[in-house]
């Protein structure tokens, strides 16, 4: 038996050998402040889990969903985005569709749009799907780097005029994973007008929407007026609402691009469960206190991570967005050598930048998903180790 040759092609998911390593080691007794996954460790909101009970109690959600999604959760998807963004005139029935997480609907974007020999637009570092789901409809990745001295945004001016012609899409993250960057609504407008001169689709993957600090409201790229005419968004439940293991998500924006993804999920998927769709109809009504109430949670630790890691030598800002902290490594160590340092010497589970993209190299990556106790503990446990980072 033998692997199509696309595998070989792809290095494992990063956070499958990351889990991997995390098991072995809790198996040989080991205490590991696992800080690599972006895994909320809170559990879902009350009303959410009492909207599954009566949900899944109704046996009209026993059935196959619609594969768009039910209408009632593309009304409240389009009404949500009103509501939380100012974003009017969603058609549910052509510019909304559901979608089993973000992760299901960005890979099958590709395939709808990607054939062999195009380019798409990446950022590097950026979630690793971005680059394996170009190799496997063919396509080449070209990847924007994303550099501290330009506020981790990719430089529009430096993708080659032949490259942009050759492209069908362009994938940005704000907050981003893994930098914890944000962008501005007239970086947005930069980037629409970038992609109506060459005809590319722009596809914003807003997991993070919901995870932002010091009052920070991260925006929509569909606020740009006209972005629909080339642009689609993501959103995931995951780490908005504590939602990750119900894999439910949506994508809303152009309705050629909507039309397209649907017609490859007809294809591959059967929609996601009714009662869960129910779910997040749910979600979408959550108190604002409530929300703001899990994300001091996150915030708390950011502080205690960032105040910890300067007294420890290291020079770096505080993101306004996203679950993770963007860490340079020591100067004499690679992003690989330094997370095994960390490992070894701390039993600290992080993943290394340059899992994300060359441009990654340099760099860790800590997540905001364990208790303030435990990162208080990581932090101790980098001092008992005599590891420093000097400026």
């Amino acid at each position: 038996m033998q692997f199509a040759q696309r595998l070989e092609k792809i290095p494992p998911y990063l956070f499958a050998e990351i889990e991997r390593r995390h098991h072995e080691l809790v198996a040989q007794g080991i205490d590991i402040i696992n800080i690599a996954k972006g895994d909320p460790d809170k559990p879902t909101p009350a009303h959410i889990i009492q909207a599954m009970h009566e949900a899944i109690d109704d046996p009209s959600t026993h059935d196959y969903p619609p594969y768009r999604g039910t209408q009632e959760f593309r009304k409240a998807t389009a009404m949500w985005m009103e509501y939380r963004f100012g974003v009017t005139g969603l058609n549910p029935e052509t510019e909304v569709i559901s979608s089993i997480g973000s992760k299901e609907g960005i890979h099958n974007t590709f395939l709808g749009f990607v054939e062999v020999g195009d380019y798409t637009l990446i950022p590097d570092p950026g979630y690793p799907v971005y680059r394996t789901s170009t190799i496997f409809t063919g396509g080449e990745p070209y990847a924007m780097p994303l550099k501290a001295e330009n506020k981790f945004l990719p430089d529009l001016n430096a993708i080659p005029k032949e490259v942009a012609q050759k492209a069908k899409l362009l994938w940005i993250n704000y907050p981003n994973n893994p930098t914890g960057a944000v962008a501005t609504l007239e970086f947005f407008e930069e980037l629409v007008a970038f992609c109506k001169q060459y005809d590319i689709l722009l596809c914003h993957d807003h997991a993070y929407s919901e995870i932002a600090y010091d009052g920070y409201k991260p925006p929509s790229v569909l606020q740009v007026p006209g972005a629909k005419e080339v642009a689609i968004e993501f959103h995931s439940l995951s780490k908005s609402y504590n939602m990750a293991g119900w894999r439910i998500g949506f994508v809303v924006g152009n309705a050629t691009a909507i039309k397209g993804l649907g017609q490859v999920k007809t294809n591959i998927d059967s929609g996601v469960f009714k009662a869960v769709q129910a779910c997040a109809i749910a979600a979408y009504s959550t108190d604002i206190t409530e929300i703001q109430s899990r994300v001091s949670v996150y915030q708390k630790r950011r502080d205690i991570i960032v105040k910890g890691l300067q007294s420890l030598g290291w020079c770096i800002e505080t993101p306004k967005g996203s679950l993770y902290v963007w860490v340079p490594v020591p100067q004499g160590y690679s992003s690989k050598e330094f997370v095994t340092l960390l490992l070894e010497k701390c039993g600290i589970l992080v993943p290394p930048g340059s899992g994300y993209g060359a441009a990654g190299e340099g760099f860790f990556r800590i997540a905001l998903t364990v208790s303030s106790e435990r990162m208080d503990e990581a932090i101790q446990r980098m001092r008992d180790a005599g590891i420093r980072y000097q400026c």
